[in-house]
């Protein structure tokens, strides 16, 4: 997943996005479950960073190869490279939220050329998506907003929402979540932390009391 270009929420709207300095690949390759090594195109927008394979495969060890039977959330889903990820792994549902509608639209495409009928694509605003969806209704959420944007605050509140008790949150960055000012709720903790180049990934954990 991805930092990517996407509508702000209301409390940013209007704020014009940094470029990115790195352009996406033309395709990602699902690397595991039952559509492994399959490639699926890649739009090039602004800011869309599709996470790479091995950042993918340390998440999936975290989580365990075997994601039957879960619901999946995947906020800003860019490439959509780790909703299909799940979905080839056997969630058995993945709601992918997505802004910008040709981004969207290939992830339309790329269900439908795999014939992912337990995955839904949601075209618009990722925070107003997240604030009309019941609470506890995912067992994983991924969130990777834009770097650019100061939204990981708004989104990791969503999540904790969102995720049901000791459920995931899969959390990309740039920058580690640690420190008294890091904005994780509390209702969350994290229990991995890994760094690959410039990009930190966490994985949380939603507490069950």
């Amino acid at each position: 997943m991805n930092s990517r270009t996407r509508s702000p929420s209301p409390a940013v709207r209007g704020r014009t996005p940094s470029p990115s300095p790195r352009q996406s690949p033309a395709q990602v390759r699902i690397i595991g479950g039952k559509w492994k090594r399959t490639p699926l195109p890649v739009l090039d927008a602004e800011g869309l960073r599709p996470t790479p394979d091995r950042v993918r495969e340390t998440l999936f060890n975290w989580l365990g190869q075997d994601m039957s039977g879960l619901a999946c959330l995947d906020l800003f889903a860019g490439s959509g490279a780790l909703g299909f990820e799940a979905a080839s792994r056997g969630a058995h549902q993945v709601t992918m939220v997505e802004a910008n509608p040709r981004v969207a639209k290939q992830l339309r495409d790329n269900q439908y050329r795999l014939d992912a009928q337990q995955i839904r694509v949601v075209q618009g605003d990722a925070f107003a998506m997240a604030a009309q969806m019941p609470a506890a209704s995912f067992d994983v959420v991924f969130l990777d907003p834009p770097f650019a944007e100061d939204w990981l605050g708004p989104a990791l509140e969503h999540a904790a929402r969102l995720s049901r008790p000791g459920g995931a949150v899969y959390v990309e960055t740039d920058r580690a979540l640690t420190g008294p000012d890091a904005p994780v709720p509390a209702a969350l903790e994290i229990v991995r932390h890994a760094r690959a180049g410039a990009v930190h990934f966490h994985l949380l954990q939603h507490k069950n009391s």
